[in-house]
């Protein structure tokens, strides 16, 4: 067990360093999360230390609920509990990433879906980025972090989108989530995020009205990665 505790710190560490690495946060805007719902543990990155201060061992190990395995660690990241809301609600995810890189942000600020404009969307978000409701003042007022899980539950549910096929998220207002299997993937997923949202605003500047992509297309370069008979890549 302690182990498999340590192995998954370092994934966690490491997959949280990588975030000012590929310029998708600055000062200590973001974190990630490893679930293992098998010995009913998630690991996180602790509240408010600088990424280049904190190392391996100060990564955060709490049950499922969010309460602290050992008492004399430091306090987890305060977006845990939308973190725990996530894996509840997605039980298919074993990663979480937040962050506030720029154009994703943009994007929740504007109040808006990130359109799929083209096939580099297309190839790891099937449809477009959903941007959630507003958050209701009592909403914020009384389990922020919580909520927050909640209304991209919501968005997913409401709206029939499957968080699989688009591992990824904007909060009204507030920032991204992505997620995935695997660390590496939901930090992937992240990179990927704010490429496709940094084109769109790019592609919306030079041709305005536009529309998203044919559906042919985006099930072409979707499925041929994803789908049962995918086809890309060595896998």
């Amino acid at each position: 067990m302690e182990a498999m505790i340590q192995a998954m710190k370092q994934r966690v560490y490491e997959a949280n360093l990588s975030l000012p690495k590929s310029g998708l946060v600055k000062l200590t805007w973001g974190n990630v999360s490893e679930i293992s719902r098998e010995h009913g543990i998630i690991v996180i990155k602790p509240s408010g230390v600088a990424y280049n201060e904190m190392n391996a061992d100060d990564m955060v190990v709490t049950d499922l609920k969010g309460n602290p395995i050992d008492q004399s660690q430091l306090r987890a990241s305060s977006d845990l509990a939308t973190h725990i809301v996530l894996y509840e609600k997605f039980p298919e995810i074993n990663a979480v990433v937040h962050t506030h890189s720029t154009n994703a942000v943009n994007w929740a600020q504007a109040r808006r879906d990130i359109p799929a404009y083209g096939t580099t969307h297309a190839d790891t978000f099937y449809g477009p980025v959903p941007c959630t409701r507003q958050l209701r003042q009592s909403e914020i007022e009384s389990h922020y972090e919580r909520e927050t899980g909640n209304v991209i539950s919501e968005t997913f549910e409401k709206r029939q989108i499957d968080p699989i096929a688009c591992p990824a998220v904007i909060v009204y207002g507030h920032g991204p989530f992505t997620w995935g299997k695997t660390v590496e993937q939901a930090v992937q997923n992240s990179i990927v995020l704010e490429e496709v949202a940094t084109m769109a605003i790019g592609t919306e500047l030079l041709a305005r009205p536009i529309e998203p992509i044919d559906t042919y297309l985006l099930d072409k370069h979707y499925y041929r990665k994803h789908g049962a008979q995918a086809y890309y890549g060595q896998g």
